[in-house]
Order: C-alpha cells, then sequence, then structure tokens
C-alpha cells in the first residue's frame, strides 16, 4: 500500500515504526493472549501498560513528583469545564489571555462556573501574534493560555510571568514537542491525538497542591476523585492509553530526549517557513518570532488558487491541507510523527505550483 503524507490539525500522523508494532501485538499483547482492547483495564497486564506510559511520560517531560499525572477522556474541551470547576475559589475568578477560537470557548466555559476576566485579546490582530508583557492581577485563582494554536498557528515562545496565580495551559497541539519546564505552570491538559497518539485520551498534568477536596462537584469532573483512584474512577481509555505508551517508547528509542525531538521539528518547520517567506504566490500572516513549529497556516490570497493548490496536493498524496474553515486556505501541521520527507515533498509542490501559477 501506499500511505499518504497526513497534515491534518488531528488526529494527526502517527510514526510507522508505532503502527507496525501494534499492528502486530493486534491480536495478542505479550502473552496475555488477548489484545489490549479486550483486556480488563484492572489486569495484571494493563496496569502494566500505564504505569510504564506515566513512568515514560514523566521521564521525557521531567515531571516533578509534585505533579500528579491523570488520563481522562473527554478531549481538551472538557477541561474547558474542569478546570474552573476545580480550581475557582468561591466568589473567585479567572484570567485568560485571548488568542484564538480554543481561549474563545475556554472563556465560554468558564463563564457558566464562575468569574472570567480578559486579561488581553489579539482579536484586534486577527490572532496573528501573541501577547506579551500581560500583566497578572494577584487575586486571581488562575491565568489560563493556549500556549499553541493550531488554527492561526501562533506559539508562545515564553510563558506570561505570573507571579504567584497559577499558570493553566492548553498544550494540546505542543505538548512533546519540545523540552517544557513543567515547574512554571499549575496545570498542562492535552488531548493525545496531535503529538501523543490517539483521540480519546486527554493528559492532565497538574500540581498536587491545586487538587482540592471539592465534594459539591460531580465526581468524573473531580481531579481529587480521579487522582485519588489513578484515573481509574471508571474504565480509562485503555487502547489510547496503550497507543500513547507506544509513541513515547518512539520518541525514546528514536530522540532519546525532547530537545533532540526539537531540533527535529524545527529543521521541518525552518524548511517549510523558509519556501514561503521566499515565495511570490504564498504568505503567512504570523509574526516570525511568534510562529508555530506545528502548525503552518498559509495562503495564495485567491479562494480558487487555494482549492486548486489543495486539491494538487491531494494528488500527490499530501492530504489535509485545507486551512480551518474561520480563516480558509492552507494549513500544514507537522507534528511528530511527520518526517521530514513529507515536508520536502510539500515544499517541492509549492515550487512546482507556483512556477505553474507565477503571478507578475
Amino acid at each position: 500500500m501506499t500511505r499518504v503524507f497526513n497534515f491534518s490539525a488531528g488526529p494527526s500522523q502517527l510514526p510507522t515504526e508505532v503502527l507496525q508494532k501494534c499492528a502486530a501485538e493486534l491480536m495478542e499483547y505479550g502473552i496475555s493472549g488477548q489484545s489490549v482492547m479486550e483486556m480488563s483495564h484492572r489486569s495484571s497486564s494493563f496496569l502494566e501498560i500505564i504505569e510504564t506510559t506515566e513512568r515514560r511520560l514523566r521521564s521525557l517531560l521531567q515531571i516533578p513528583e509534585s505533579y500528579q499525572v491523570l488520563f481522562l477522556q473527554g478531549g481538551a474541551s472538557l477541561q474547558f469545564t474542569m478546570v474552573p470547576m476545580n480550581l475557582l475559589k468561591p466568589g473567585g475568578k479567572a484570567g485568560v489571555i485571548h488568542t484564538g477560537a480554543w481561549t474563545k470557548k475556554a472563556i465560554a466555559e468558564c463563564r457558566k462556573i464562575g468569574g472570567c476576566e480578559i486579561l488581553a485579546s489579539s482579536e484586534a490582530e486577527h490572532f496573528t501574534e501573541i501577547l506579551k508583557g500581560v500583566t497578572t492581577p494577584q487575586d486571581l485563582d488562575y491565568v489560563h493560555i493556549c500556549e499553541n494554536n493550531t488554527i492561526y498557528g501562533t506559539k508562545y515562545k515564553e510563558l506570561p510571568e505570573c507571579g504567584n496565580v497559577p499558570l493553566v495551559a492548553d498544550c494540546s497541539s505542543c505538548i512533546l514537542s519540545e523540552p517544557m519546564e513543567i515547574s512554571r505552570y499549575g496545570l498542562i491538559f492535552a488531548g493525545a491525538q496531535k503529538n501523543m497518539g490517539i483521540a480519546g485520551l486527554t493528559v492532565v498534568i497538574v500540581r498536587e497542591d491545586l487538587i482540592q477536596e471539592r465534594p459539591e462537584i460531580p465526581s468524573m469532573l473531580s481531579y481529587a476523585v480521579q487522582a485519588k483512584n489513578k484515573s481509574m474512577f471508571n474504565t480509562p481509555p485503555t487502547f489510547a492509553i496503550y497507543l500513547l505508551g507506544l509513541v513515547l517508547e518512539w520518541v525514546e528509542n528514536r530522540y532519546h530526549d525532547l530537545a533532540a525531538l526539537k531540533t527535529h521539528n524545527q529543521q521541518k518547520a525552518a524548511l517549510l517557513y523558509n519556501q514561503i517567506d521566499q515565495s511570490r504566490l504564498f504568505t503567512n500572516p504570523v509574526r516570525p518570532e511568534d510562529r508555530s513549529i506545528m502548525n503552518v497556516p498559509f495562503v495564495t490570497g485567491d479562494a480558487a488558487l487555494d482549492a486548486k493548490f489543495i486539491a494538487a496536493a491531494e494528488a500527490e498524496g499530501l492530504v489535509n491541507l485545507k486551512g480551518h474553515r474561520s480563516v480558509g486556505g492552507m494549513r500544514a501541521s507537522i507534528y511528530n510523527a511527520m518526517p521530514l520527507e513529507g515536508v520536502q515533498k510539500l515544499v517541492d509542490l509549492m515550487r512546482r505550483f507556483e512556477e505553474e501559477n507565477r503571478i507578475c
């Protein structure tokens, strides 16, 4: 078979080695006599899987012992509710730095639970930059950011200074792409279907002092309940956790650490951005210092020409390049599993397409 290069913002392309190992173990994991999809989440075989997965994640991200790792469901979108439900104090409020569609959703959900103040917004700039030097009132319960914006292609290169206020970060589209200083955050959440595996799993990394017993919170939505039960208050997404473990093993074997993986990701992004910047046809609207190395939007300025390019790309096995419906154009999501070969093939097509559709 011929596999395509999948530039989707998520679910994303998986490493070939991960798919091959998964296929080899699909009928039987180890000597268990059954697939991971069939085994009890209380079995010794699955307990080994989840414990090894957490250990690998802690090692790669260098997560301090003072943080809990939770394997939950509901996607990052459910965290827009769980975070304020667990972290807002009675009569308290959160602060949000508004940088796009995902912070807009977080603001709306937070206001259903309690107070929410927009500390700054880049909406007037069409979300093409990361706001810097934002002042954090010290009476807030937490500050929420979306660290990497899949739709607009922006990325925090320096985290905001929050003083004693916990920083909460939606890292769905950048987690595992580079080293992180976990101690700078109070809580991190991320959907797995971009850099970590498949849809159905959400990873939450939360500082222990922020986990408070709140009897009024429904049990499934309580960090305290989930932590006390080691992510097994109910049946967890077992197969997605297993896939995360395989991806982490792949990162360890191929790159050893996240510093080396970051270098690889920067190489891919530089190749694509260099082509865009020297082009007379394609443009990228994001301030260079705020560009994401995971999600790269680009346009021709002509909707018909954009559609023609997307069709040409699909014909060459470069799929899911259509930009988000709110911004149009194209978007190349080049997560960890996207090989340099895929980006090079995209760049080669861009050069040919520009030559064939030359503008004066």
